[in-house]
């Protein structure tokens, strides 16, 4: 089980950037599984929502997600919620980090490909 607020990302970090995805994307192994990582702390709507759909597309019983955001993102919240486990804290620069896990049974459901945002 991975602990969000011990959470970070390694120095040797392997750097990606998937079709799509307008900030770089970092993956690295936590224990057995992987984490995918993105920033998108410094970017406005869509940004965030778009790059949140990509990023999803990994999740797997193996992978997980963090997502740094300026804010709780409420519209991508409210898009998968039901589909993921989802683990959120307040990061000390006042940004928030959250964690997205593999739902069994729910998050091969979700549908990532409606990336709309209403802010």
């Amino acid at each position: 089980m991975l602990d969000i607020k011990s959470l970070e990302r390694p120095a040797d970090a392997k750097v990606f950037q998937p079709e799509g995805a307008t900030v770089p994307f970092y993956e690295y192994k936590v224990g057995e599984g992987r984490v995918i990582e993105f920033d998108t702390s410094e970017c406005g709507p869509p940004e965030p929502m778009v790059n949140a759909m990509i990023a999803l597309k990994y999740v797997d019983p193996n992978t997980a997600v963090v997502m740094i955001n300026h804010k709780k993102p409420m519209g991508l919240l409210g898009k998968i919620e039901e589909n993921y486990n989802i683990e959120d804290i307040k990061t000390d620069d006042g940004k928030v980090k959250l964690l997205f896990t593999y739902k069994e049974g729910e998050s091969e459901k979700a549908d990532l490909n409606d990336a709309a945002c209403a802010g």
